[in-house]
């Protein structure tokens, strides 16, 4: 049996997949948290297989508790399960976010249940399972490589869309302004645009944040 937890704020959504999941006689889902903190727990108690990780939680004490610091935390953990992240967004910040914290797989909330099912066997498999849409975004990172922005400035892209000042980007990402500046120069450069606001405008287009 493939054991799995079940990671999302809406009840109703973790009922659904609970449903869509006990049609499957290999899969048996022995946990459901709601917010980072709860799947962390649970992970560290449990022995599950694979964790069907939502991006976006709520009702947390941190602010960047989100599904991407659960992941990395759980995969940090000394034995410690595959991290499929089943979500509706598909920005090239939250799949590189994701990947960089160690998710074996993204697939998008849309996916028909036997690719959800089939998807869950084999990220417990340890292989990498990404969604139609998913894989065409990096695959159009890797072949545009020279002017793709990296995992750092894609953060400072998602934090200039927040509205915050370099000191403000700096002191939450723990770097100094003047790097941050220099992350702007690149950022400026790889998206062909001469100043802020256009950074976000360009970024929203193409995709990059949600």
């Amino acid at each position: 049996m493939i054991r799995v937890m079940l990671v999302d704020d809406h009840p109703i959504v973790r009922a659904g997949l609970r449903a869509v999941l006990s049609a499957a006689p290999d899969l048996d889902v022995i946990a459901e948290a709601g917010t980072a903190a709860e799947a962390i727990k649970l992970a560290s108690e449990l022995s599950i297989d694979v964790v069907l990780m939502d991006l976006r939680l709520h009702g947390s004490e941190q602010n960047d508790a989100d599904g991407v610091y659960a992941t990395s935390t759980i995969r940090k953990l000394a034995d410690p399960p595959q991290v499929l992240i089943l979500t509706t967004y598909e920005s090239d910040a939250d799949i590189v976010r994701s990947v960089s914290a160690g998710a074996v797989g993204y697939l998008l909330k849309d996916a028909a249940p036997d690719v959800l099912i089939g998807a869950i066997r084999s990220a417990a498999a340890g292989e990498t399972v990404l969604g139609p849409a998913v894989a065409a975004r990096l695959l159009n990172r890797v072949t545009n490589s020279q002017t793709a922005l990296t995992p750092r400035e894609l953060e400072i892209v998602e934090h200039l869309d927040l509205g915050l000042t370099n000191r403000e980007i700096a002191r939450r990402l723990v770097i100094s302004e003047a790097t941050v500046k220099s992350h702007l120069v690149h950022i400026f450069d790889k998206l062909e645009v001469t100043n802020r606001s256009k950074v976000v405008a360009t970024a929203r287009q193409r995709g990059l944040i949600g």
